[in-house]
């Protein structure tokens, strides 16, 4: 599969990638993130001694790898936005069924890692901060989740030619925002629970 060109060419002067209502939902979806942590942290504050105990017991190394692997997917999919910039179809796929690979990969981590606390290796009880571990790494994992399907509608928009190229380079945008976002979010996520003792 070669270079292939965009029919029609995007729009000049557009300053915000992507729809502009997806990034309402960002912003409401940021306030809900904003409101667990905070409410995390007063839980944290109330015994910070098991707090940060049982930081300790969970795997940095588990942690460090899911933070590479959606640093790269995140990459990936800059890549991918630039080469559909630049009306390469064929490399933007390859890109973004790389940053989908990485999305699998995070969920097959994650998956690895809530088996090994639940069955009760890490030798601790299912404490206060597990309980937050498990709904905050949960809702995020519903996000990659539904960061994957994206993924996949921009893989099936960046293979489209024809008209309608300012459509689904606006979808293509959108969907990555969205992408970052559960990149940022998990890079706030991160250190919360695997790095603050």
């Amino acid at each position: 599969m070669g270079m292939t060109t965009v029919s029609q060419p995007v729009a000049e002067g557009r300053q915000i990638p992507g729809e502009s209502g997806v990034w309402v939902f960002f912003f409401g979806d940021m306030v809900i993130f904003l409101i667990f942590f905070v409410a995390y942290l007063v839980h944290r504050a109330g015994a910070p001694e098991l707090f940060a105990q049982s930081s300790q017991e969970l795997g940095l190394a588990m942690g460090v790898a899911n933070t590479l692997v959606l640093l790269s997917s995140s990459l990936l999919v800059v890549l991918g936005l630039g080469a559909v910039r630049r009306e390469g179809r064929s490399v933007a796929v390859g890109a973004f069924r790389g940053a989908m690979a990485c999305g699998v990969l995070f969920v097959v981590l994650k998956a690895f890692e809530y088996t090994h606390i639940a069955s009760g290796t890490t030798g601790l009880d299912l404490n206060a901060f597990f309980s937050w571990y498990f709904v905050l790494t949960g809702v995020h994992l519903v996000h990659v989740l539904i960061g994957l399907g994206v993924l996949g509608l921009m893989v099936s928009r960046a293979r489209q030619s024809g008209d309608g190229a300012e459509k689904r380079m606006m979808v293509i945008e959108s969907g990555a925002c969205f992408w970052h976002l559960v990149d940022l979010l998990w890079m706030l996520i991160f250190p919360l629970l695997y790095l603050v003792a």
